[in-house]
Order: structure tokens, then C-alpha cells, then sequence
């Protein structure tokens, strides 16, 4: 792969060093003294340096006055702010001839390395595999890792997007890593973010003013303006390092929506083509995946592979808040909007997989959202009840399994793991870690004081009932450690009866999937799906090849009575159905088509 961005090690020995720095006069390299560099056509700088090699420290010199990372760092030893180190990425591959696998095999575990494990390493993630493998599990999202500045963050605040942060360890930890998940047949996935940096260590303004737009604002300042080409380059060799460097099997890019154009959809395109291209060079499986607030069906395609342009599935927010309404009664910011006509939306989100597609959003401001999708079949659909923004943006990141009930939750994760949409759970959902993952970051001075006021009165608007019992005084603070640390799974929980008994459900439930479903979700081309409620009962049908899968299910805590036209087949989940449904069944059947 060549790139524009970031140091090149030259075949011959030495370093070829690049910045592009359009806004500046004068660039100097700064390794144990200032060197000028070359200026070259359209703002680029260059320098080679024959005594440089793999581990040379170096920074950027703007104009004689201010010291900056190199943008496209593989590597920061310290913190965002200081020196940048040389990395060479030849890498001794134990899996090497690891191509992937089908995307109708993702059964995914979302993880925050830094919490995942008390050390909070990718070394020590590699102790945890085995456990993640037996479970059934086939894909592992590690959530971002471009270093973001201070000791811990959601990693949403990466400033140096090819550097993955140093408070998880070397790149070569993490490439052992992803080596041995591969070893066990795991595919990994990585959340990058490409529609913001972060608020502290970003120097591009200042030499690269280009790179944003003052036309087009966002929840983070300026917008990113992929019209540049340059810019667009930059996010796209971005990609295409994680995913050739470090054999990721894929990426999910975080909130696509922010990506304010112009410019920003050409991005997307383009970025597909060229992963695209990637995949057919290495004769890989390599899967793109997109949040996307709008409903924007024009992006997705999971069945074109490799990929042309387009992106297998998108995370489906609209599947959590239409279940978490059902389960919590709870109805405040965006899940107001699913309220009024609660079944008919669930009902939509089990056969169709949206529930908004071009109806007026109230939360939106009576914005249309969304589009048909009729044509999209279930792959192109993450469905979860729960990740790390639907838990640790609530004021004390709580989890499901401390806000319903626990044959409630039992039922819908019943539901989940057996529906033909790959499912994602969120790190120790599996045996029903009740321990919060609250937010958390580590700035300083007044940037800290400016989250810890944002955060305090976001959680006495949104949450006012909850803030008046609590006190807000009781909010966890954003910036402590104790926050942090309290978002560190226990894995000596597990131990516990009741979490036992959820991790078999979860793990037997993989099973039935990997030998009832996935088979038949290869080829399918369209959304062929049938939903209805008979009182509490929600009966949904989808064709999946030669057969039918159907779903029974009593959504109530209360007994209800089979619907008389109830789904017939084979069971695989739940036996034969009674003529009485109790509270929270769930039944799973195969007919014929």
C-alpha cells in the first residue's frame, strides 16, 4: 500500500518524512535539531533523512514557532502532544493465511480495550479469547484507538488517526492481538471516526487550513470538507493502514451523519472502492459497516463483494429504542418517538428492519427520516440492545440488566440471537454484567471543566426525574478516576449462579443460530418478512431460502393465548408451543417456505 501521509521507510535505509501543510511558510523537521524541509507543489513538505530508521522520535516545526505531531503518526509514545516515533509495520503473521470470514457468520462482541480487562492492554485481551471463542462469538469491535490525549477515553476524542494510543500498548501488541483472533477464528472489527478530532492536540487549523469548512458546523466546531482532495486522501489511507497494516477484518464508521457535505458522501464512495480494491488484491473478507442517524439506505449493499463503493450494514438504532421502550416504559429524548405506536414498530423493525423509513422524526423536528427497504436483506442490519453509546451516554451508564426485568431482558436477547440480522452485544452483556460503563476522559483546565458543566446540565435537562432523586451532585465525574475504573468488567462475576445461567442461555442460543440460520442467510437478496401482534404476541415470519423462520413470542408479564393461525414447523427454540404462552416465551420455528 502507498500512502501520501506519515513517514516512509525507504527501501535503501532512511526515512522520507511528509507533512501536508498548505497554511504554513516554512516547515522544519524536528528530530535532535531543526532541519528545513522541502516545499513542493500543493503544500506538501518533504524531508529524507538517511540516519533515520524504525524508532526515530520526530516532530513538525510550523513557522519557527510552534511544534506539532505529525497527523499521520503510527505511533505516540507519550501523549498526543509529544514526539511522534518511526514505526516499521513488518509484521511475523501466525495466521497469514487468514482470509476472513462470510459476514453472515458476525455474531459481534463490542469491547473498550481499556475496560475490557483489569490491565486494559491488547495483551491482556488475548488471555480473555478463549472465553469470547467458546461462546459462540465470531467478531470482536475494539472501539477507537487513535491516541486521543490523557490515561483513558471512549477513544471518540482521537486526534492522530493512524496512531493507536500508547495507554493500550505498542502497534506490535495490538497486531499479536488481532493475530490471535484470528488464530481462534475470530474476525476483529475497529470503530474509526472520521467526521471530527478531538478537542485537545489538533494542530491542523493552523498549518492546513483546508482542511475544514467555516460553511458547514458541527456538534465539534468546523466540519471536516472532504472536498479537498488532499482531506479525502487523508481518511481514506486512513482505512486502508488499519486494514492493511494491522489485518483488521473490517471497520464501523462512527456517525456518518455528521459528515456535513460537501463532500462527505463522495468520501464514503470512495473509501468503499478503494477497501474494495484491497480486498480483491489480498483475497480477504473485509466488511464496512456505518452508524448512520439519517436511515440512509442509498449506502448500503451486503451482498456486492468485496465492496464497490457501498457498505454491508449499518448499526440499527431504531431495533434498540423500539425494545428498549418495550422493556423500560422509558420515553424521554429519541425514544419519544417511539411511544405512540410502540407494536407497530417493533413489528416493523423485526420484518423490515428500520422502523423510520421516510416517516416525520418529532424528535427531529418533523424531519423525514429514512427510506424503504424492501430490497435490503437482514444482513444489512446490526441489531443490539445495547452498546456503549446507549449505555454510557445515560447519566449513570447503567445497564439494561439493572433497568428490566430479567425475564424481560432473557426474552429479547432470545429474540436477538436467533433473528436473521447479525447481532452485536456489548462487552459482559453475554452473563449480565450489572456494572455501569458510564463516560469518561481524562482532560484538564478549563477543557475538563467545560465536560464536567456539559455533562451536568445535559443530565439535569434530559433527565430531570432522575437528577431530582439522585441529586446532581451524584453524577459520576467524567474526569475521575474512579469513573473510569468503575467501567472495568469483573470477571470473577461470572462465577455467580445467575450470571452462569445467562451465559449458557447466550451461548446455546449461538449454537441453534450457527446451525439454523446462518446457512440460510448467504443468498438471500431481499427482505421477504411478515410481522402481526395478536394481543401481546408478536408473530414474525421471514423467508429465508427454502424455509421459513418463525418467531413466537409473548412480549408481556402476563400469560396470552396462542395466535389460532400460529407459525407451524420444526422447533429449534423453545419446543412446540402451548396453547397458552407464558410470560416472556419465546419460541423459534423452521417451516417450509
Amino acid at each position: 500500500m502507498t500512502s501520501q501521509f506519515g513517514p516512509r521507510l525507504e527501501p535503501r535505509g532512511g526515512v522520507t518524512f511528509r507533512l501536508w501543510a498548505p497554511s504554513a511558510e516554512r516547515v522544519d523537521l524536528v528530530i535532535d535539531r531543526p532541519q528545513p524541509m522541502q516545499r513542493r507543489e500543493e503544500g506538501w513538505f518533504t524531508l529524507s533523512v538517511p540516519s533515520a530508521g524504525p524508532g526515530t522520535r520526530y516532530r513538525f516545526r510550523i513557522d519557527g514557532e510552534l511544534d506539532v505531531p505529525d497527523p499521520a503518526s503510527a505511533f505516540q509514545p507519550e501523549d498526543v502532544t509529544c514526539p511522534c516515533e518511526v514505526i516499521d509495520h513488518a509484521y511475523r503473521w501466525r495466521t497469514a493465511d487468514w482470509r476472513g470470514r462470510p459476514w453472515a457468520d458476525a455474531v459481534i462482541l463490542e469491547l473498550h480495550v481499556g475496560t475490557f480487562t483489569a490491565g486494559g492492554r491488547f495483551l491482556d485481551v488475548i488471555d480473555r479469547l478463549d472465553d469470547i471463542a467458546a461462546g459462540g462469538i465470531t467478531a470482536i469491535e475494539l472501539m477507537p484507538l487513535a491516541d486521543f490525549p490523557g490515561r483513558w477515553n471512549w477513544g471518540y476524542d482521537g486526534v492522530l488517526w493512524y496512531a493507536p494510543d500508547s495507554a493500550y500498548g505498542r502497534p506490535d501488541d495490538l497486531r499479536a492481538l488481532i493475530d490471535a483472533a484470528h488464530a481462534r477464528g475470530l474476525m476483529v472489527f475497529l470503530d474509526v471516526v472520521y467526521n471530527h478530532f478531538g478537542p485537545e492536540g489538533n494542530y491542523l487549523g493552523r498549518y492546513a487550513k483546508p482542511f475544514f469548512t467555516s460553511a458547514h458546523r458541527t456538534p465539534w466546531g468546523d466540519a471536516i470538507d472532504y472536498t479537498v482532495p488532499q482531506v479525502r486522501a487523508f481518511a481514506i489511507e486512513n482505512a486502508l493502514h488499519w486494514l492493511d497494516h494491522y489485518r483488521f477484518d473490517g471497520l464501523r464508521l462512527d456517525a456518518v451523519h455528521a459528515l456535513v457535505e460537501p463532500g462527505g458522501l463522495q468520501m464514503l464512495r470512495e473509501l468503499s472502492a478503494a477497501v474494495g480494491e484491497l480486498a480483491t488484491a489480498s483475497g480477504r473478507a473485509i466488511h464496512l459497516v456505518l452508524e448512520n442517524d439519517d436511515n440512509n439506505i442509498a449506502v448500503l449493499d451486503p451482498l456486492t463483494d468485496p465492496p464497490r463503493g457501498q457498505y454491508r450494514a449499518q448499526w440499527n438504532d431504531d431495533y434498540h429504542h423500539v425494545w428498549h421502550v418495550l422493556l423500560t416504559g422509558e420515553s424521554i429524548g429519541y425514544y419519544g418517538d417511539y411511544t405512540t405506536d410502540l407494536r407497530g414498530l417493533l413489528a416493523r423493525v423485526m420484518a423490515a428492519g428500520f422502523a423510520y423509513q421516510g416517516e416525520s422524526s418529532s424528535h427531529r423536528g418533523g424531519a423525514a427520516r429514512g427510506g424503504s427497504t424492501k430490497h435490503l436483506p437482514p444482513t444489512a442490519f446490526v441489531n443490539f440492545l445495547q452498546n456503549h453509546d446507549q449505555i454510557g451516554n445515560r447519566p449513570f451508564g447503567d445497564r439494561l440488566v439493572t433497568l428490566a426485568p430479567d425475564e424481560a431482558v432473557a426474552a429479547a436477547l432470545t429474540v436477538l440471537l436467533l433473528a436473521p440480522m447479525p447481532p452485536l452485544l456489548f462487552m459482559g452483556e453475554e452473563w449480565g454484567a450489572r456494572q455501569p460503563f458510564p463516560f469518561f476522559c481524562d482532560f484538564s483546565g478549563e477543557l475538563g471543566e467545560a465536560i464536567r458543566r456539559g455533562r451536568r446540565s445535559e443530565f439535569e435537562a434530559h433527565h430531570a426525574a432522575v437528577a431530582a432523586k439522585a441529586g446532581a451532585d451524584a453524577l459520576p465525574d467524567p474526569l475521575g478516576e474512579a469513573t473510569f475504573r468503575s467501567a472495568v468488567l469483573d470477571w470473577t462475576a461470572r462465577d455467580a449462579a445467575h450470571h452462569r445461567e445467562r451465559l449458557a442461555l447466550v451461548r446455546d442460543l449461538i449454537a441453534a443460530r450457527r446451525t439454523h440460520v446462518v446457512p440460510r442467510l448467504g443468498d438471500i437478496s431481499g427482505m421477504e418478512a411478515a410481522a402481526s401482534w395478536s394481543g401481546a404476541v408478536l408473530q414474525v415470519r421471514w423467508r429465508l431460502g427454502d424455509r421459513t423462520l418463525g418467531l413466537l413470542a409473548n412480549l408481556s408479564a402476563d400469560p396470552a393465548a396462542r395466535p389460532r393461525d400460529g407459525m407451524q414447523g420444526v422447533p429449534i427454540w423453545g419446543g412446540a408451543p402451548a396453547e397458552r404462552l407464558g410470560p416472556w416465551q419465546v419460541h423459534w420455528m423452521l417451516g417450509e417456505a
